[in-house]
């Protein structure tokens, strides 16, 4: 069983002024974290940058920090929330979506 951690949010968001939809997950996972970047092996980062970027979507989390066990977003406790003011002042975004209903709940607040 692991235990909780009180965890900041390490990476930045990945979008431009050009990103048109935002793609919002809770939390990076454990292994997101220890590669500093969403959704990812190491040695695709960049290709992954690119691809997001040339297709005008932007990737970040709600959370700034929480304390979490593991990557449960079932397990998150003491939320503070991500600062969308750069982001959104930065984009002309059309759409934003959630990846999971827990992101989506609190993104609502």
């Amino acid at each position: 069983m692991q235990e909780f951690k009180n965890i900041t949010h390490t990476f930045e968001p990945v979008f431009d002024e050009n990103s048109k939809i935002l793609i919002l997950g809770t939390f990076p996972s454990v292994k997101s974290r220890e590669n500093h970047f969403y959704y990812g092996h190491p040695q695709t980062i960049e290709e992954k940058k690119n691809f997001l970027l040339e297709n005008h979507i932007a990737v970040w989390d709600v959370i700034h920090s929480c304390s979490i066990e593991g990557s449960s977003d079932s397990s998150i406790t003491d939320v503070v929330p991500n600062d969308f003011t750069e982001l959104f002042a930065r984009t002309h975004l059309l759409a934003v979506a959630a990846n999971g209903t827990k992101a989506y709940e609190l993104y609502q607040k």
